[in-house]
C-alpha cells in the first residue's frame, strides 16, 4: 500500500501546484539561491544545484525565474544568510513528520511549526524523535504505457546503478542511494522514459494508519505548513 500511496500522494500534489505556483516559486527561489550561493552558479559542477534546478522545472517554476535566483546568489547583493532547520513531531494519530526549513530567522520559524502541528491535533517532538524512521534515498517514479518495455527498463535502472526497482499497477518505483541519484536520473531521461517524478526522499520504514477523521485533520496540519514561507520539504508516514 505505500508504494500505491507515494502514487496517489504525487497526482494529488501536482493537482494542487497550479493554486499555490506563486508560492511555489518563492520557495524554490530560495532553495535555488542557497544551493548557489554555498556551491556555485555552474550546475555541472554543483550538483545541489542541479537536482534544485531539475525540482524546480518538475513544479513548472519558469527559466527566467531559475535564473533570477541564481544570478541573486552570486551577484554582489547575496547577503541574505539563509540556515536550513529540520522540525520533527507527530500529526494525528502518531504519523510521524520532518519539517525542512529555509529561514533567515529561527524565532520566527520555529513557533510558526509549533503553532501548525498544535491547531491540528499534532505536536513537536524532540530532534530525533522521528528522523530514524526514516532514510533518504533518491527515489524516481516511472509511468507505465502500452509500449513500455519491461525489460530496458529493468536493464537501464539496475546499469545505472540503482538500489532497488519496484513494478507497481502504475508503473516503476526505483531507488537509489543519494549519490547515485543523478546518474540513474540522467540514464532514464537518455532513455525517453516517462519520469513522473525524480527526487531526493525521506523514505519511512513504517507507515501509520488514519481513520477518515485523523486523515482530514492530517491534511490540514500539512496545508498549515505548506502555507508557511519557511518551509521547504515536509516528510511523513501517513498511509494516505
Amino acid at each position: 500500500m505505500a508504494g500505491h500511496s507515494k502514487w496517489k500522494n504525487i497526482q494529488n500534489r501536482k493537482g494542487a501546484q497550479d493554486a499555490k505556483r506563486g508560492k511555489i516559486f518563492q520557495k524554490m527561489s530560495r532553495e535555488i539561491y542557497v544551493v548557489a550561493k554555498s556551491g556555485g552558479d555552474d550546475p555541472d559542477t554543483n550538483p545541489a544545484l542541479r537536482l534544485a534546478i531539475d525540482k524546480s522545472k518538475s513544479m513548472n517554476v519558469p527559466n527566467d525565474v531559475i535564473q533570477r535566483a541564481i544570478d541573486k546568489a552570486t551577484g554582489a547583493g547575496a547577503d541574505e544568510n539563509y540556515e536550513e532547520v529540520i522540525y520533527e513531531g507527530y500529526g494525528p494519530g502518531g504519523v510521524a513528520v520532518l519539517v525542512y526549513c529555509l529561514t533567515e530567522n529561527r524565532n520566527r520559524t520555529a513557533p510558526n511549526v509549533r503553532v501548525a502541528f498544535n491547531k491540528n491535533g499534532g505536536s513537536m517532538g524532540e530532534s530525533g524523535s522521528v528522523s530514524y524512521l526514516f532514510e533518504r534515498k533518491g527515489r524516481l517514479f516511472i509511468e507505465r504505457t502500452v509500449e513500455m518495455d519491461e525489460d530496458t527498463v529493468m536493464l537501464t535502472a539496475l546499469e545505472a546503478g540503482a538500489e532497488d526497482i519496484m513494478n507497481t499497477e502504475e508503473g516503476f518505483e526505483i531507488l537509489t542511494i543519494p549519490t547515485d541519484f543523478l546518474a540513474v536520473k540522467e540514464a532514464f531521461e537518455a532513455e525517453n522514459f516517462p519520469l513522473l517524478s525524480a527526487e531526493i526522499d525521506m523514505i519511512p520504514s513504517v507507515y501509520a494508519e488514519l481513520s477518515k477523521e485523523q486523515e482530514e485533520q492530517f491534511e490540514k496540519m500539512i496545508d498549515a505548513l505548506e502555507e508557511d514561507d519557511d518551509v521547504q520539504d515536509i516528510f511523513h508516514n501517513a498511509e494516505i
